[in-house]
């Protein structure tokens, strides 16, 4: 089995993983980071969202071979104390029902205001379009995002 070294939340980790294996199983089960779910395994719902290279990315979909020298960030290195202007105007927005489906929400929604810091409502819908929800929470989602981006002007 070939061996990789993935840069992960700012630190280099090796593991052994055959070359077709999704990120997803190899954040989720040799690395132990559960904060990228498995959802749909088609990159349909966003649940398994990660940035690499700072692009919302479906972890379900990439194939470890191909992480090459990208950087990684799942929402467990997102910050360190949950602080990170996204995440607080979740909370202050009381975003979260059952929850599964946050971390790709916001995963999305930094890549978005990273790229775009002001973005208008119809560039939130868009860019939020592939993560479903089925609390159905979209009306809090898109306020957090406005919230999050005024927070950072």
């Amino acid at each position: 089995m070939p061996t990789y070294t993935i840069n992960v939340n700012g630190n280099n980790r090796t593991v052994d993983a055959p070359s077709d294996m999704p990120l997803l199983w190899v954040l989720r089960d040799q690395l132990k980071l559960t904060g990228a779910k498995y959802g749909c395994g088609v990159g349909g719902c966003g649940c398994c969202s990660v940035l690499v290279d700072g692009d919302s990315t479906r972890s379900c979909l990439m194939e470890i071979s191909e992480i090459g020298d990208s950087k990684v960030v799942t929402i467990e290195g997102l910050s360190a104390n949950g602080d990170h202007p996204v995440q607080k105007a979740w909370l202050e927005n009381d975003v979260p029902q059952c929850g599964y489906c946050q971390a790709g929400q916001i995963i999305s929604a930094t890549a978005l205001l990273d790229a775009n810091p002001k973005p208008s409502d119809d560039e939130i819908r868009e860019a939020m379009a592939g993560n479903l929800c089925r609390c159905g929470a979209y009306g809090r989602i898109h306020k957090a995002i406005k919230s999050a981006a005024e927070a950072t002007k």
